[in-house]
């Protein structure tokens, strides 16, 4: 048996309000999947003591034993503040998103990168607009009929209004308008900069990454996994520039998946976010492999986020950008299964493939092998995109 490899892993995820113990069972059962596909062994245990939630990996892969101590990065609370507003706020939200979107001209470069992606930021406009025009709707026969009652009580009819809307809100959690509205204006708000609560957990973030460069381990591992991929770039960003990335050290990498960078970075005021891009694509301590899926329509799908924000430079580096290829990975049954899930599809990054390929989120998290020599030397795939497309480009105001 060869010497341990030993790893730790930050797992940024995306807007999502639900406790990170999903991610932990999530990796229990799709790891255990993968497991038996692929032929290795792995397993979780549980992690006690201090420090942010998370887990404990080992795994034997290839003859080699491996100990990955895996932290998820916890801003689901600043989720479910953001998801408080009613349902008049959230209308108001629709508005003041939508008018950004379209008065900067963002949308429009958006439309010309993937269009799947913002069908998608449509999806809560339409449905709103089609709850609110639904429940106008049946104020007028309810009002008809209390005008049966007496022709003063007619206007009455507009009570039905409110709760009309307020059932459609009750099943949002079949329907995610009212959720994804959320996520979009969350981003939106600032027009691209970082809300002040995010930005003071992003510095927390950053001591716990430079904590573990400090520690025992071979490799220091951020994934990034949706709007999770550009809180990690930004992050990543500041710790290069503070000198904290020592030669000799533990290896830092950076696997980017399914993101949806320019839904941010094109927008006017994102200068933090682009200046990020910048400086992360041309670090050479600092292995990024960013992982999209044409079968996803919820992401920029080999759309390089540096290169299509237009803040590319001669001497880029990173990212590798690769396709997790679904239509290949996944067998035809799986994959018929699961083409029109789209919100199970967010997920496929993390799950197992039952026709693998080079990409093996559990071998990158859990196994022997650095995500630099993992796939050094390793072409992007076609179909790669790094036409600049951002109407703004500015890395400071």
């Amino acid at each position: 048996m060869g010497q341990s490899f030993k790893r730790k892993v930050f797992y940024i995820p995306g807007y999502d309000p639900i406790h990170p113990r999903r991610y932990r069972e999530l990796y229990r059962t799709e790891s255990a999947a993968q497991g038996a596909i692929s032929g290795y062994d792995i397993h979780l245990s549980a992690k006690n003591g201090q420090g942010g939630y998370g887990w404990f990996v080992d795994s034997e892969i290839d003859g080699r034993s491996t100990r990955a101590d895996l932290e998820v990065m916890v801003w689901s609370d600043l989720v479910r503040a953001s998801m408080q507003s009613g349902i008049l706020a959230t209308y108001v939200q629709m508005w003041r998103t939508a008018h950004i979107y379209i008065a900067s001209g963002a949308l429009w470069r958006l439309m010309q990168l993937r269009k799947g992606p913002v069908m998608a930021a449509l999806y809560p406009v339409v449905t709103l607009i089609g709850q609110a025009v639904f429940a106008v709707a049946l104020a007028y026969p309810a009002g008809t009929m209390l005008a049966m009652w007496h022709p003063g009580l007619s206007w009455l009819g507009i009570v039905v209004i409110p709760w009309v809307l307020m059932g459609f809100r009750r099943y949002d959690n079949r329907l995610f308008a009212y959720y994804l509205m959320h996520d979009y204006a969350y981003s939106a708000a600032g027009r691209g900069a970082y809300p002040r609560e995010l930005a003071a957990r992003l510095i927390e973030f950053e001591a716990r990454v430079v904590a573990a460069l400090r520690g025992d381990v071979d490799e220091v591992l951020l994934v990034g996994h949706s709007s999770g991929a550009h809180l990690a770039i930004s992050l990543l960003a500041n710790i290069s520039r503070s000198g904290a990335i020592k030669k000799g050290g533990p290896a830092l990498s950076f696997l980017s998946l399914g993101q949806v960078v320019p839904m941010v970075s094109f927008l006017p005021d994102a200068y933090r976010l682009r200046r990020d891009l910048k400086h992360l694509s041309v670090q050479e301590q600092i292995t990024w492999v960013d992982i999209t899926a044409p079968g996803d329509g919820c992401t920029f799908a080999l759309c390089d986020p540096v290169a299509v924000t237009g803040v590319a430079s001669p001497d880029q580096k990173w990212p590798l950008v690769l396709s997790a290829a679904f239509s290949q990975t996944l067998s035809y049954e799986k994959w018929r299964a699961l083409r029109w899930r789209f919100f199970r599809l967010y997920f496929q990054y993390i799950c197992a493939f039952d026709r693998p390929a080079d990409y093996d989120y559990f071998q990158i998290t859990a196994g022997p092998v650095p995500l630099g020599i993992r796939y050094k030397d390793r072409a992007p795939s076609p179909g790669k995109v790094i036409r600049a497309v951002s109407k703004y480009r500015q890395t400071s105001p």
